[in-house]
């Protein structure tokens, strides 16, 4: 399984996102280990009450596992990847929190520990934690007999989708795949060896090429949105600067918006919204079967849940009990006492070994049914990102037409135009009389008396 790390604060902000459940189909709390609170918000504000006694900023290490998919993992699988990071890392017996999430048919887990040594009251230090975490997934595909990405293949190359969770909002927002901007935007830079070829490229995909604020170059998408070209390609700034030039040279963020305001007509701009809308109303029917889903499976797992804390309840008055007076006297003299707690403890752990199955059955079906919702997710996606193409081609043809002047008539300018050469060349008029002949003046032809 694929596992990316980072060092880290922003407590409230980790322990917002790993309870997020309104992007995630189900979210669980499965571990609180060495936090005096019960709840995810209070354990990592914990962990970040104790870094003030140190000069540690970055007092937390999160770490999310993601199985490849269509690949189910229980959870002893994932427990049992954890404490191996965990030993790689040198994090054994830290505070620790373990979250599982549930989206689109896929369970991937996250976990956050705290790095400060309550003990020696310092940070403790993660050298080459990167690569420890890809030769330990590296293990991983192996070990579950997985088909390797290409990245972790001999002479493999690295993704260009790895993007960060601020890139991934900011595409949110504009209702787009992160993936597909930077697509586009590699595409073009990839097919273009010139500044100006690289900006009508990006003028075909909806793009237009500024000066960042501060430094470097973004790009605005026909919405106004702004990305950073260099963290878009996936290189640095400096590679970027050696091909496209000094970005001084460039519009400014507020000249490439009003340039885009310009250049876009109203009605394009309606024909976008209406663009938008139909795609928006297209994902309604998928939603509501989704939250469908999503309900019924979580009212699935609660009866689970109640079940099981029944027969863990009826279970515990069924099992040996220690006699008290002379009788456990007796007992913890003859050996009798330690053979019952020996009973007792294996018939906990094995109920509690077939609760856990029972859990990892139960999520595996409804993932089943998940991915076949997912497929038409997927393929309803696949479509309107075709659309979306179509879309930009024409919001590029909008601008350069712009650019060279042309000015594309409308409707009512046709109509016009067909009406006045009807009057003209009486297209469709009845015949002149022969007494008014000479005032209608035939159209004129080529001169062939040359």
């Amino acid at each position: 399984m694929i596992l990316k790390g980072s060092q880290r604060a922003g407590a409230a902000d980790l322990a917002a996102h790993l309870m997020n459940d309104r992007d995630n189909d189900h979210v669980s709390l499965y571990e609180l280990r060495g936090f005096v609170a019960s709840d995810l918000h209070g354990a990592l504000s914990e962990t970040h009450a104790i870094s003030k006694g140190t000069r540690c900023t970055q007092y937390l290490f999160s770490l999310s596992l993601n199985p490849p998919i269509g690949k189910d993992v229980t959870e002893p699988e994932f427990i049992e990847a954890i404490e191996r990071a965990e030993v790689k890392l040198g994090l054994s017996n830290q505070p620790r929190a373990i979250i599982f999430h549930e989206k689109e048919g896929r369970r991937h887990a996250h976990v956050a520990w705290s790095r400060i040594d309550g003990v020696e009251m310092k940070a403790i230090n993660l050298p080459h934690f990167k690569i420890k975490l890809n030769t330990l997934a590296r293990e991983l595909y192996l070990e579950h007999g997985w088909d390797l990405p290409e990245g972790m293949q001999v002479g493999g190359g690295k993704s260009p989708y790895n993007f960060t969770l601020a890139e991934w909002q900011q595409a949110k927002r504009a209702g787009l795949d992160p993936r597909e901007i930077k697509q586009a935007i590699q595409q073009a830079w990839a097919q273009s060896d010139s500044p100006k070829a690289f900006k009508h490229g990006l003028e075909d995909k909806g793009y237009v090429l500024a000066r960042g604020d501060r430094r470097g170059f973004v790009v605005l998408d026909c919405d106004k949105n702004v990305y950073a070209l260099s963290r878009a390609l996936g290189i640095k700034t400096k590679e970027v600067k050696a091909r496209l030039g000094d970005p001084a040279d460039q519009l400014s963020v507020a000249e490439a918006e009003s340039l885009i305001d310009h250049k876009i007509s109203q009605q394009l701009r309606g024909f976008i919204k209406a663009f938008k809308d139909k795609q928006a109303e297209a994902w309604q029917p998928l939603d509501a079967e989704r939250q469908a889903l999503k309900d019924q499976h979580r009212a699935d797992r609660a009866m689970l849940s109640a079940f099981h804390a029944k027969r863990q309840k009826d279970e515990l008055k069924d099992r040996l009990v220690l006699r008290t007076g002379l009788g456990g006297l007796w007992d913890r003299f003859t050996g009798r006492a330690s053979e019952i707690r020996k009973a007792n403890e294996l018939a906990a752990w094995q109920a509690a070994k077939r609760d856990q199955c029972e859990r990892d059955n139960l999520v595996f079906d409804q993932m089943v049914e998940r991915r076949k919702l997912q497929s038409k997710v997927h393929a309803l996606r696949q479509s309107q990102q075709a659309e979306r193409s179509v879309m930009a081609r024409m919001i590029g043809d909008a601008y350069r037409a712009k650019s060279l002047g042309i000015v594309r008539p409308t409707d009512e300018a046709r109509t016009m135009a067909r009406k006045r050469a009807a009057e003209r060349f009486n297209i469709g008029a009845d015949p002149p009389d022969h007494a008014d002949a000479d005032k209608v003046k035939p159209p004129k032809g080529p001169d062939l008396s040359r």
